[in-house]
C-alpha cells in the first residue's frame, strides 16, 4: 500500500511539473507575441507621419499614399500570426514603393524630419526582427514540449495546442525595407 501511494504521489508531482512547464511556455509565447504587437504598433504609428512627410514633396502620387495607408490599416486590423504575417508583408511591399518614390525627390531626402522618420523606422524594424526571433524560439520550445513524451499526454489532456510561427512566406520579404538615402 505505501508503495502504491508513493507511485501515485510521484506521478502527481510529475504531472504537475509537466503541466507547469507547458503553462510557462504558453505564457512566454503570449508575452513574446505581445512584444511583437508593441513593435508593430510603433511601426504602424510611424507610417502616417512618414506618408505625410513624403506627401508634402510628392502630392501627385496619391495612389502610392493610398496603398501604404490601406496596407497599414489592414496590418493594424490583423490578428494572430498568420493574418499578421500576410498584412505585414503587404505593408512592407508598400513601404518599399514609398521609399522608392521618396528617392526621386532629393529635397525630401535632405529634410531632417524625413531622416528622423527613416532612422526611427529602421530601429523599429531591427527591434521587430528581434521580437519575432524570440517569439519563434518560444513557440519552438512549446511545440517541441507538446510533441515529446510524456508531456504530449499532459498537453493532449489539457488541450494545449501548438502555436504558429511568425514567418515570412517569401524569404525575399524578410529584408528590412531600405530606409537610407545617402545623397
Amino acid at each position: 500500500m505505501p508503495l502504491l501511494l508513493i507511485l501515485v504521489a510521484v506521478a502527481a508531482v510529475g504531472l504537475i511539473l509537466i503541466y507547469n512547464r507547458l503553462a510557462q511556455l504558453q505564457v512566454l509565447a503570449d508575452n513574446a507575441w505581445a512584444d511583437i504587437d508593441v513593435q508593430l504598433k510603433r511601426r504602424h504609428d510611424l507610417i502616417p507621419n512618414l506618408v505625410e512627410t513624403v506627401r508634402g514633396y510628392a502630392s501627385h502620387e496619391k495612389e502610392s499614399f493610398r496603398t501604404v495607408i490601406e496596407a497599414r490599416n489592414a496590418a493594424v486590423a490583423a490578428r494572430g500570426p498568420r493574418e499578421q504575417q500576410q498584412a505585414e508583408q503587404a505593408l512592407g511591399a508598400s513601404l518599399g514603393q514609398l521609399f522608392a518614390l521618396a528617392e526621386a525627390y532629393p529635397a525630401l531626402r535632405a529634410v531632417e524630419s524625413f531622416q528622423t522618420l527613416q532612422t526611427n523606422l529602421s530601429q523599429i524594424e531591427e527591434t521587430l526582427q528581434s521580437a519575432r526571433r524570440y517569439y519563434n524560439a518560444v513557440v519552438r520550445d512549446l511545440n517541441t514540449a507538446i510533441v515529446q513524451f510524456p508531456s504530449n499526454l499532459v498537453a493532449g489532456g489539457f488541450a494545449i495546442r501548438p502555436r504558429t510561427y511568425f514567418e515570412l512566406e517569401n524569404p525575399a520579404e524578410a529584408a528590412v525595407p531600405a530606409v537610407r538615402f545617402d545623397g
